[in-house]
């Protein structure tokens, strides 16, 4: 089994790589167009020349919390106690709904 180990890696880098490359939109991508990155790494996947070069130069990278990723363009959520819209709306509470529900609980 572990003789396929080596093949196994390589076969997993060279798709992820690949689905990589294909998810990254395209004003993201550095130094060639989309479709000649996808034709690299499909070419020299075998040898791991294609991933690593997209790996390494292919991809617009960010540090993390640099405004990249799944929240990129929205705020990031937060406590409601840190939210401040939050507080408001409990300030803006409507008083007799307040009372009602502070009489019910005691």
């Amino acid at each position: 089994m572990l003789r396929y180990l080596p093949f196994l890696l390589v076969l997993a880098v060279w798709i992820y790589a690949f689905i990589d490359v294909l998810n990254t939109p395209e004003k993201e991508v550095r130094h060639f167009p989309k479709v000649v990155w996808v034709i690299l790494v499909l070419l020299f996947g075998e040898v791991l020349l294609g991933p690593i070069a997209w790996f390494v130069t292919g991809k617009e990278r960010r540090a993390p919390g640099a405004g990249g990723g799944y929240g990129r363009g929205r705020t990031q959520w937060v406590a409601p106690d840190d939210n401040p819209e939050f507080l408001k709306s409990l300030r803006d509470e409507d008083p007799d709904e307040k009372k009602k529900r502070d009489k019910d609980e005691g």
